[in-house]
């Protein structure tokens, strides 16, 4: 019988059952990557993070699984890692090593719990987008307020900018369509003064919509400097999960310039709310 203890953390928030909610699970040395994976369609959650031994000089390597995939990066299992992590250690400044690189996070406590994170996440390379029309119409949207963009940080992220927060609330995606069209997130985004609002579906990644968004935060705000609708290193706030009753809050900001982007930094808070154990025959 082996025991495979986890902590609930709800990320980008500094309330309890809001944000978007994390497993960590604290020590998976040992565990084969067939079993991460059904513990994390077993957990149901966006994410679920799998924590191991640091092998590039780092305070740990993360493993990072959807309910049907692993993941390269995401931006909220690598924070709510660094929270559980940081607590753990008592450092404010990590290097967590993910397959696309190693992330430095930097944390803000008060007293011995960090609340607040700071990650500097794998600079997002514009790639090309298949069937943006396709993509449009999955979505329900006829004309969107710029030119859909995409771009990869270890995930492919589609960015469609509309006119109002009412806009993207009325969407009603074809799941079924959209995944066909987008293998990872589309990020659909409006100005809502003097911050941004925000939904992300992935139902390409077995999640239909997230609470929060770490890893498209970074791409969106890029695309929003490179277009000219904020400046470069101008630090924005991003609101998400309101429509699923998790409300979230992303800050994020992009550093250079259009042609030569050097820095993207997501930062928000976290609150541990629960641990738990497996109990399994084998891993």
């Amino acid at each position: 019988m082996i025991r495979l203890r986890y902590v609930l953390c709800d990320v980008f928030t500094d309330r309890p059952l809001q944000g978007n909610p994390l497993a960590v699970f604290t020590d998976a040395s040992g565990i084969k990557a067939d079993t991460m994976q059904a513990l994390a369609r077993e957990m149901n959650l966006s994410e679920t993070v799998f924590v191991l031994p640091a092998r590039a000089g780092g305070q740990a390597r993360l493993r990072i699984f959807t309910p049907t995939r692993e993941l390269p990066f995401a931006g909220h299992p690598v924070l709510g890692a660094a929270f559980v992590i940081g607590d753990a250690v008592q450092l404010d400044v990590l290097s967590l090593e993910t397959e696309r690189g190693v992330v430095p996070v930097h944390l803000v406590r008060r007293g011995a719990r960090s609340t607040y994170g700071w990650m500097e996440q794998p600079l997002p390379a514009l790639v090309s987008t298949d069937e943006p029309s396709a993509l449009l119409a999955a979505l329900g949207v006829e004309a969107p307020a710029l030119d859909v963009a995409s771009y990869d940080n270890g995930l492919t992220h589609a960015i469609v900018v509309l006119q109002s927060p009412d806009a993207v609330d009325q969407l009603r995606p074809d799941a079924g369509a959209l995944a066909r069209v987008a293998p990872g997130t589309v990020c659909v985004a409006a100005r809502r003064d003097p911050d941004w609002y925000a939904r992300v579906f992935a139902p390409g990644c077995g999640v239909f919509e997230d609470p929060a968004t770490g890893s498209a935060a970074g791409p969106l705000a890029l695309h929003l400097a490179r277009s000219g609708w904020i400046e470069f290193a101008q630090q924005i706030h991003i609101h998400q999960g309101v429509a699923l009753g998790r409300p979230s809050q992303l800050s994020c900001a992009v550093f250079g310039t259009r042609d030569a982007p050097h820095r993207v930094e997501v930062g928000g808070g976290g609150v541990l709310v629960a641990r738990g154990e497996f109990r399994i025959a084998g891993s």
